[in-house]
């Protein structure tokens, strides 16, 4: 038999996925021939922003290496554009001068990157961000200088924001709208975003139009129409992206946006289709992958002769990693005065849903921070549901009975890839499966974005039952494969000291990231408290700073008040430097201490300076403030000096690097004046007694602190304080708070551990060693010259470091 001739111009995701479609269909009916512009096999676009960012490799991403290609007899031009279209003849010709016959042909030539026409835009040091080329220009750039500017707040810009970051660069992020992602999220949504970005390190430039880019051969900055100006020594447009549809045009192919095709992917020329993002289908060119790859499925049974319904278009939805943060959205994302909202909104876990419901049907949806719910509302949405049924299907999630299992097998658990329920378990019973990359193999489910793992993991448990033994260790990100109990054992076994020896030793898959840079830092100055150089730029920005970041990019100073008491002169030297560095707000903190706002980066150490006060460490993941009532010395109620103790204790705990954010409380009687029963320590003195509380938490995410021990004495009472911070030190992971942790281990447990005196004797002598090195930082960064230098006159955002 002779084979037709399969020619597919364009060697990305889309159009090689058609591919795969056919050659699932009838491996042996066609002679396929790829040209891909790129010198690369295919390979994951979603994923390049991982690449910019260190944690993967341009091999990590390949979707299908040389061998695949080999082994179903593809011929493949890497490097080689087709550069125009006989339709007459059926053939196609390259800029190598090759000339080739095709009996049917596939057009996937995706997209361009929009390039502002701004003056200046010729100017070296200006680039993209869409292919491999450009994540290798940027990673160039970042080795030579320090200053970045993305022009775009959607998701390639803020990808791309991140991936500059990691690589030590300060990056300004410019967005003429007054929120970001705005195509995929709500205002709230959002905003939520920006917020988390700068915690980063990231800087926002909303509503902001550019009118030039500066500099005579090389990029020196922005200039925008409001007049104000930035410096840049590298500019990265991330504005939009549109269809690539020369090649189709200068051939007489109908064109509007893109490519116009029917429902079975055909042009308006014979033996002629188009896929993916270059072409249009009823006005719509899709950007996002989901639809690309179900039209890839209709247009091979239409090459392959098989009779289908055709593509009647997509539902969009988006579920993305955003930098670390998850979102989700899909179908209509803001109401109008027919819409109706089912909205939840936690502020203290950051996370944020909104179903939007028109004629009591799911019409769209919007999450943040928490998305498991995401592939099950898109099904909702594409079937029409009634807002009725996720709300039931909800409170069967709250009360623990798996989501997976609820689930029609027709709904969607990969919507990158269409893969339905069905036919995961199908695979897993069939195919023997028991791990999620053997899913994702088999059936493609979790291949491209990789969002929905979770769901394909709870599958399995769900179908196999005792037969699915899911890994309990939970890695501390995913640079590693070590959970936090292995690694600290490893350092303090293999007498590891930095944190890059700990990477190098422990095998470590990048460079680092955000996630664990902190953390080693902070394990291995637990471990050698006397010892370990503490590593300042694995350190998050506020705690590099010693100062809290706004959002418009000044800082907050918050010098230290012990127990919230004051003295005249101390109010006098607040308000003169107020004063003198026109400080924007003053305002007093819930831990009775004075915040001042609005600081220039410039002004801090002078602040600090002439201020001659500790700082208040409001910025810290250690002991931020002991809050007290007036106590027995003043109130008529008071039954204990829970000033003076208070005092003890802030004095004494002050500047301990810890898992998370420490408050603490003491109260002089059961008023609980000074909420003693929602901090991380709460004293509450009884008559001759002092009640020790643990564990609480205060914001939207509640948790009432418990009873550990009661003392007669102060020193009783501070020594088991002691002894309880240091075991939390020792045994918390990483930002973990107090309430989690207590959760975790058990009340019973700790104070179990607690109760033997030898252990506490030796906990307590830890905690004195990681007390005796204790400096602090606004006085060393006053004296030491290069923290000057490096910290307040140029802020450096180190590689991997949010």
């Amino acid at each position: 038999m002779i084979k037709q001739k399969l020619i597919l111009i364009g060697n990305g995701m889309a159009g090689v996925r058609a591919i795969e479609e056919v050659l699932k269909l009838n491996k042996d009916e066609f002679e396929i021939t790829i040209f891909g512009s790129e010198p690369h096999p295919n390979y994951n676009r979603i994923q390049l922003s991982t690449v910019l960012q260190g944690g993967t490799t341009v091999k990590d991403i390949t979707l299908n290496d040389e061998q695949w290609y080999e082994e179903n007899n593809i011929q493949l031009f890497k490097g080689e554009s087709v550069i125009s279209i006989d339709k007459e003849r059926q053939v196609v010709i390259t800029d190598k001068g090759r000339i080739e016959p095709y009996d049917k042909l596939i057009i996937a030539t995706g997209s361009n990157p929009f390039m502002l026409p701004l003056p200046g835009a010729d100017k070296e040091g200006v680039t993209a961000f869409r292919n491999i080329k450009d994540c290798e220009q940027m990673i160039e750039y970042s080795k030579k200088y320090k200053k970045a500017a993305v022009i775009g707040g959607g998701l390639l810009g803020l990808e791309a924001a991140r991936g500059l970051l990691n690589l030590g660069m300060e990056v300004d992020v410019i967005h003429i709208f007054d929120y970001l992602m705005e195509r995929q999220l709500d205002r709230t949504a959002g905003k939520l975003l920006q917020g988390e970005l700068e915690k980063q390190g990231m800087n926002f430039l909303l509503e902001k139009h550019t009118a030039e880019i500066l500099g005579k051969n090389h990029v020196t900055g922005l200039k925008f129409k409001d007049g104000s100006k930035i410096k840049a020594d590298l500019v990265v447009m991330a504005v939009g992206i549109k269809p690539n549809i020369e090649l189709a045009q200068k051939a007489g192919i109908t064109v509007n946006r893109g490519i116009i095709v029917n429902d079975y992917l055909e042009t308006d020329v014979p033996n002629i289709y188009a896929v993916g993002e270059c072409a249009e289908h009823r006005g719509i060119a899709y950007g996002l992958v989901a639809p690309l790859y179900q039209q890839g499925q209709v247009l091979a049974k239409r090459i392959c002769g098989i009779e289908n319904d055709g593509y009647h278009g997509s539902v969009l939805s988006t579920q993305l990693k955003v930098s670390g943060v998850d979102v989700f959205s899909s179908g209509k994302i803001n109401e109008d005065e027919g819409t109706k909202v089912y909205k939840m909104y936690d502020d203290w876990n950051g996370t944020y849903k909104k179903v939007l419901i028109e004629d009591g049907k799911i019409a769209g949806a919007v999450l943040f921070g928490d998305t498991k719910d995401g592939n099950q509302l898109l099904s909702l949405i594409k079937k029409g549901a009634s807002i009725e049924e996720y709300l039931e299907s909800s409170k069967a999630n709250a009360e623990e009975v798996s989501l997976v299992a609820t689930m029609a097998d027709e709904e969607i658990i990969c919507g990158c890839n269409g893969v339905t329920k069905g036919t995961i378990v199908e695979a897993i019973k069939t195919q023997g499966l028991t791990s999620v990359d053997q899913v994702k193999g088999c059936t493609n489910a979790s291949r491209s974005c990789g969002g929905c793992k979770s769901l394909v993991a709870d599958l399995l448990a769900c179908t196999l039952g005792d037969g699915f033994k899911a890994d309990e260790k939970e890695a501390i990100c995913g640079c590693t494969t070590l959970s936090r109990d292995e690694i600290v054992e490893e350092i303090r076994a293999k007498r590891l000291t930095h944190i890059r020896e700990v990477m190098n030793v422990l095998g470590w898959k990048t460079d680092g990231c955000s996630k664990c840079k902190p953390a080693l830092n902070y394990y291995l100055g637990m471990i050698y408290p006397t010892e370990y150089q503490d590593e300042k730029e694995a350190r998050f920005v506020n705690e590099r700073m010693h100062a809290n970041i706004q959002k418009d990019g000044t800082y907050s100073v918050v010098p230290r008040m012990y127990g919230g008491v004051t003295t005249s002169e101390d109010l006098r030297k607040i308000a003169d430097v107020a004063d003198k560095y026109q400080v924007g707000t003053i305002k007093v903190t819930g831990g009775q201490r004075i915040d001042l706002l609005g600081v220039k980066k410039e002004d801090l150490p002078k602040i600090w300076a002439e201020l001659d006060m500790p700082s208040g460490s409001a910025y810290a993941k250690g002991l931020r403030t002991v809050k007290t009532c007036v106590g027995e010395s003043y109130c008529r109620f008071g039954t204990q000096d829970s000033i003076g103790l208070g005092i003890r204790l802030e004095k004494k705990f002050e500047g301990l690097n810890t898992p998370h954010k420490v408050k603490m409380a003491v109260s002089a009687c059961p008023r609980n004046c000074a909420e003693s029963g929602i901090k991380d320590v709460g004293v509450v003195g009884t008559d001759g007694a002092w009640e020790m509380y643990v564990g609480g938490n205060g914001g939207t995410h509640l948790r009432a602190a418990d009873l550990l021990f009661k003392f007669k004495t102060d020193d009783e009472l501070v020594e088991m304080i002691g002894a309880y911070l240091q075991y939390y030190r020792e045994t918390a992971n990483y930002l973990e708070r107090t309430s989690a942790w207590v959760d975790r281990l058990g009340l019973d447990h700790i104070r179990e551990v607690l109760s033997d005196a030898e252990t506490v004797k030796m906990l307590n002598f830890r905690i004195e060693e990681a007390l005796s090195i204790v400096q602090d930082p606004w006085k060393e960064a006053i004296e030491n010259k290069t923290l000057l230098r490096d910290l307040y006159e140029t802020v450096k955002i180190p590689t991997g470091v949010k």
